[in-house]
């Protein structure tokens, strides 16, 4: 009989990445997309592409995270959802348990992980806007008139760093185009990018943190040479960027799927590969009032029907995505209780 197989599943607001791994934990196959704005047809191709992978395979269990994991999982009918700290930690803590330090750059977030004995205990994400994230970068290579993959190979051109600033992407791009004005070279410029954008990650994300190492890397921007020379210069200490490091939420999303199921086996409850590209999936909202925050929930429908939920400041609705009608909410204080 086939060993089974474990899925996860990573949906950002830039990029959808997924992960196939086997009973021992060693990724099969992993795959990686842009979004568009378009998350649903992103799944849907992810999950068309993976079925291939996984034909004649028992599968496990499934899981999702990212900012979009519940939508993911009410699409798919995923058996865990975890947040993307517990996933990267867990992927990483597998590769290397002694690991004490993850640096994350993704599309519009960026995030640090501190771990003790193989345990994650303190962690930070950005507090401004997309300033020092992949989306940052897509924007002044386009300035710049470069594919963003080769701004790394670039950087590590450069003989003389010029400033840019790091904190705003309006005043970043205003440095950039005075220093393409004056004539400094493109190789310098890029260089001063990629320093801003780490200066803007220790000083915002990593400020207060102990970081040690050893350290990884990880992300999509994990990719881009010039980041991480500019953090080891930085920091003083060398930085690792693992393999398949821009996936590594998906696999340790994998990871804890096949963790949490051992712990109670059953069958998978995730849905056929038809079921879920032939789905009639759409999302709408509505205003929870059952506080005075009154904040705006989106309902996961399919045919019209409410198959999850997410949003809302206290975690009632984000943290349950079943099926529950809104004019059955109970107050705030109730759920807390």
């Amino acid at each position: 009989m086939k060993t089974p197989v474990f899925l996860g599943i990573d949906v950002g607001s830039v990029s959808c990445k997924f992960v196939l791994i086997d009973d021992r934990g060693e990724i099969i196959q992993s795959m990686y997309y842009r979004t568009h704005g378009r998350v649903i047809d992103a799944v849907k191709r992810g999950i068309q592409e993976m079925a291939a992978c996984m034909e004649g395979l028992p599968l496990g269990g499934c899981a999702t995270t990212g900012s979009a994991r519940h939508l993911a999982a009410a699409l798919v009918g995923a058996d865990v959802v975890k947040n993307e700290i517990s996933a990267h930690a867990a992927a990483a803590i597998h590769l290397r348990p002694d690991l004490r330090t993850i640096l994350e750059i993704g599309g519009e977030d960026s995030k640090i992980i501190i771990i003790r004995n193989g345990v994650p205990v303190d962690f930070a994400m950005n507090t401004m806007c997309a300033a020092g994230t992949g989306a940052f970068l897509d924007q002044l290579a386009g300035r710049l008139g470069l594919p963003v993959e080769q701004l790394g190979a670039m950087a590590m051109q450069s003989t003389q760093e010029v400033a840019i600033a790091g904190r705003c992407t309006v005043f970043a791009e205003s440095d950039l185009i005075f220093m393409q004005q004056v004539g400094y070279r493109t190789e310098d410029i890029v260089r001063g990018l990629c320093n801003s954008m780490v200066r803007n990650y220790l000083n915002d994300v990593g400020k207060g943190k102990a970081i040690h190492p050893p350290i990884f890397f990880l992300g999509g921007v994990a990719a881009n040479s010039g980041i991480r020379q500019a953090f080891e210069e930085a920091l003083e200490l060398p930085v690792e960027v693992p393999l398949h490091h821009e996936v590594m939420g998906a696999y340790g999303a994998a990871l804890i799927a096949q963790r949490e199921i051992s712990k109670s086996p059953r069958l998978s409850g995730m849905r056929s590969g038809g079921q879920i590209l032939s789905s009639d999936f759409t999302t709408d909202s509505f205003l929870c009032k059952s506080c005075a925050n009154h904040c705006e929930v989106v309902v996961f429908q399919e045919n019209r029907r409410p198959v999850g939920y997410m949003g809302g400041r206290c975690g009632r609705w984000s943290e349950r995505p079943q099926i529950r009608q809104p004019d059955a909410v109970k107050s705030c204080t109730a759920v807390a209780g």
